[in-house]
């Protein structure tokens, strides 16, 4: 499919199927396709509202492209990932989650990037933080195998991605490449924790895993708009578990929790971003420490370490208690620094 006639399509509202979306991913991937035909097609199918079989097939050319990340099989391993652009500004909720969920027993392969429409992304964070993001495939596997964490800086596994990357800096929206990015994990982790940006991608982004052969996932959107489980509203929620897709709603309460704003969770930049998750992980009462156990509590249900994201919670408050989450933490950013340095 030539990209003309995709912008045509599109245009229509119309489907692109899936060879075709295939064939279009690879000419866009391959750089054959202009920046300004990839900013209208991409726009157009915004506008249209992108469907699952083409994001599916937008999916499966990027990781069919990727560098892996060569784990052994771990029922345990898990990706808390979000689509970003929510616009909410607020701390890096997963990242932070990610060292708790590891505290208390998870295996986390995290894919992120640099910001393109929050405050701070994970890989901002997490320089932050002092680890060193620019790790090879193999030196991100020993990590994992080491400390239970790997960060996978997704520009050194998607480098098709370098034709598409000035196009979403310049447009600054979210487009079809924030829904890719969560579903594109190198280290191929069975398990994941999604957040997205839309409410009606809960539906969408937990039935596209469910095509590409996940085990489990739990798709989330807070109704104030939070790419993440929320304290401030209640969250949908799209939830795979043994091939079936069911999607609900639950809320803070549901769990014990206070409802709280998200003002209290904004953070203008990497430097704030750290602050506040480091106050969480050092078990600071707060909305940031409340909101981080929450989502690490979904992740440890997802990664088979809790029967239910309240018994996740649980450990989640275990993890941080007992100084397990930041004990991740610093061996993470240590052995990154390592493992660079060689």
């Amino acid at each position: 499919m030539t990209p003309q006639a995709a912008l045509q399509r599109v245009i229509e509202h119309r489907e692109i199927f899936h060879d075709e979306m295939v064939s279009l991913m690879r000419q866009i991937m391959g750089g054959e396709v202009t920046p300004v035909m990839i900013a209208a097609i991409v726009t157009g199918l915004r506008v249209k509202k992108e469907t699952v079989g083409e994001i599916a097939a937008a999916a499966s050319v990027m990781r069919e492209l990727a560098t892996p990340v060569k784990v052994p099989y771990n029922r345990h391993f898990v990706d808390i990932v979000g689509t970003g652009g929510d616009s909410a500004h607020s701390f890096n909720i997963s990242t932070a989650s990610i060292f708790v969920a590891a505290g208390a027993g998870a295996k986390v392969a995290k894919h992120g990037g640099r910001s393109v429409s929050s405050s701070s992304g994970s890989a901002d964070v997490l320089e932050a933080l002092g680890a060193n993001i620019m790790l090879s495939p193999e030196q991100v596997a020993a990590c994992i195998e080491e400390t239970g964490i790997g960060f996978m800086f997704a520009p050194n596994h998607h480098s098709a991605m370098k034709h598409v990357a000035p196009v979403r800096r310049e447009m600054g929206v979210r487009t079809l490449f924030n829904i890719l990015g969560p579903l594109t994990n190198p280290a191929s982790a069975p398990n994941t924790l999604m957040g997205v940006f839309h409410a009606d991608l809960v539906g969408i982004q937990v039935r596209v895993m469910q095509r590409l052969g996940a085990e489990r996932v739990l798709v989330v959107h807070g109704r104030d708009n939070l790419d993440e489980i929320s304290l401030g509203a209640a969250t949908l929620v799209g939830e795979l578990k043994n091939g079936e897709v069911t999607e609900y709603e639950v809320h803070p309460e549901d769990f014990g929790l206070q409802m709280l704003s998200l003002r209290n969770l904004r953070v203008n930049g990497a430097e704030e971003s750290k602050a506040m998750l480091l106050g969480a992980l050092d078990n600071q009462p707060g909305a940031a420490r409340e909101i981080v156990c929450l989502n690490a509590g979904a992740a440890l249900y997802v990664a088979n370490c809790a029967e239910s994201i309240g018994n996740g919670i649980a450990k989640a408050r275990e993890a941080i208690a007992s100084g397990a989450a930041r004990a991740s933490l610093e061996k993470f950013v240590q052995c990154t620094q390592r493992l660079a340095a060689k």
